[in-house]
């Protein structure tokens, strides 16, 4: 099955359309029409620096239902202690651009590229993208984001530089979106972490309905804030 070639027109072609692997069209760009026209689909991007825009709807999808995630004992010690502060929608740009420098340090590049990097910077700026922040002693030590639209948060990426500050930011973002009655985080891809975590895997037709479900209510656009 060829990959579809996409054009300047805003479209996307049908999920079931993707390969095997989850990989169903390369081209257009990161314009935040087409970036919420991909989410609103089920659809993400995911390239490395020299690749062409890729983008992807994978089978199965990796979810996190909120009450499905597991705190450890360790994790609810930490929590108990406070140690972290943590707020949301406070340093989107440092905390994209920790994310992209531990992943290029740990792995072969990046695909947070300066590109991904600007785009999702102005989904910020539009009140899409939303981004959760652990701090210590002042200094950024861990954090995630994402985007949401509806009643679904979809997670791009997290960081630590400390041992449990990105689980911290999680659990975080899971109680602010629980008392906002959102469904569910959409994980994309499935990782060991993810999966200690609670995540689950569940059919793409599955993810699809879960999400057309969750869009039938408003965005909660703007700043972010867990006070």
């Amino acid at each position: 099955m060829p990959v579809y070639m996409l054009s300047d027109e805003l479209a996307f072609p049908p999920v079931h359309l993707a390969l095997e692997e989850g990989l169903l069209a390369v081209g257009g760009d990161l314009s935040p029409e087409r970036l919420l026209l991909a989410y609103k689909n089920g659809i993400f991007p995911w390239f490395a620096e020299d690749d062409p825009i890729l983008w992807w709807s994978p089978d199965p999808r990796l979810v996190l239902f909120l009450d499905d995630l597991r705190i450890s004992r360790s994790l609810a010690k930490t929590l108990r202690k406070e140690k972290f502060q943590v707020t949301i929608d406070t340093d989107f740009h440092g905390v994209i651009t920790t994310c992209a420098k531990i992943r290029g340090k740990n792995r072969d590049g990046t695909w947070i590229t300066d590109e991904m990097i600007a785009a999702y910077m102005r989904l910020s700026e539009l009140g899409f993208a939303h981004a959760v922040e652990a701090w210590y002693d002042r200094q950024l030590v861990g954090g995630l984001y994402g985007v949401s639209l509806g009643r679904c948060f979809f997670g791009e990426s997290m960081f630590a530089t400390m041992s449990d500050a990105s689980k911290v930011a999680l659990v975080h973002l899971r109680n602010f979106l629980r008392s906002k009655k959102f469904d569910f985080i959409d994980c994309q891809m499935p990782t060991e972490h993810l999966l200690r975590l609670g995540a689950s895997e569940i059919a793409r037709e599955k993810f699809q309905s879960l999400l057309k479900q969750a869009l039938k209510y408003p965005t909660l656009t703007g700043q972010w804030s867990l006070g």
